[in-house]
């Protein structure tokens, strides 16, 4: 079984160095079996991805015409890794793996997966509060994992949602970040409310007249996202230094692609965003400084504006 574990783990470190530089860097600061079941994590999350959107990594996305079959197999896949069976696939075999060392809920498993379903049923927001409800499933439920993995109760309510928002600060950049690839692919995750309010007509909002008031949204999307960042930040009280340094550094690495998306207004679709090698080695001396001071933040409540996970 050591063997088998340390073949999977090199598997998923693999995974992560090559699906996200900014997770992969920040997964480093976490200690030596955190950051390995971090990484068996994240190697079942990305396969999910990939299988049900047709890319390689998160790469070179295409339009699939049996997504609901391909969330079938994920359920089943995951399901039987959950039970402790093999499957023949080292992504969802490193779920089974963590799984079992940390006690992950298995509604936390399926959450994510019904974010998967969403878009196989070409889902699409028409409200706002459409919008987080898909970004809990895809993200803020993934932070609850997370959360598991750092050793956080899964019953510790306040510390979960915490994590949660860490998840929603994410998917809300990532959104931004990828307007015009998901657009490609026939996507759009802009509430319906946002688009009318813009008077953006559907599967339009790309093109060149609408950019300026594309670029409003987006930065409406940042806002949001650093609300959430913000909160997020006081739950790392609950965690290990090196877990709230990796989870700080994570948090500053992905938050710049928000920021600077909302920086670069109506150009900011014109190349990806990305975040450089100094400005994520910056942001890991900057997050072990914070991480280090976290035990005097304030004990603030967390925001009941902000939106709430369900429970």
């Amino acid at each position: 079984m050591t063997d088998t574990r340390a073949a999977l783990v090199e598997t998923a470190r693999l995974s992560i160095a090559r699906g996200s530089k900014s997770f992969a860097a920040a997964s480093k600061l976490f200690a030596p079996v955190v950051r390995e079941r971090a990484w068996l994590l994240y190697a079942w999350c990305r396969a999910c991805d990939d299988l049900v959107d047709g890319q390689d990594h998160g790469h070179d996305r295409t339009i699939v015409t049996d997504a609901r079959a391909r969330v079938a197999r994920v359920r089943a896949l995951s399901d039987a890794a959950l039970d402790g069976e093999p499957t023949g696939d080292p992504a969802f075999d490193a779920l089974g793996v963590v799984a079992r060392e940390t006690g992950l809920p298995r509604r936390f498993v399926h959450d994510v997966i019904d974010g998967f379903q969403l878009d196989a049923e070409d889902w699409h927001p028409r409200s706002e509060d459409d919008l987080y409800r898909y970004c809990y499933h895809v993200a803020g439920a993934v932070g609850l994992l997370m959360a598991v993995v750092m050793g956080v109760s899964p019953d510790d309510d306040a510390t979960l949602d915490r994590a949660c928002d860490l998840g929603l600060a994410f998917q809300l950049a990532n959104i931004a970040r990828d307007i015009e690839e998901d657009a490609r692919v026939d996507r759009c995750y802009l509430p319906d409310d946002w688009l009318v309010e813009m008077d953006m007509p559907p599967g339009e909002h790309m093109k060149p007249p609408y950019r300026e008031r594309l670029a409003v949204l987006a930065k409406r999307l940042a806002t949001r996202a650093q609300l959430h960042e913000d909160s997020a930040a006081l739950g790392t009280k609950a965690l290990s230094f090196r877990s709230a340094w990796a989870v700080l550094a994570a948090a500053g690495i992905y938050g710049d692609i928000a920021r600077a998306v909302a920086a670069r207004g109506a150009r900011a679709w014109d190349h990806r965003v990305t975040t450089s090698k100094g400005a994520k080695l910056a942001w890991i001396a900057r997050a072990g400084v914070r991480a280090a001071r976290r035990q005097s933040l304030p004990d603030t409540p967390r925001d009941p504006l902000l939106w709430t996970r369900p429970r």
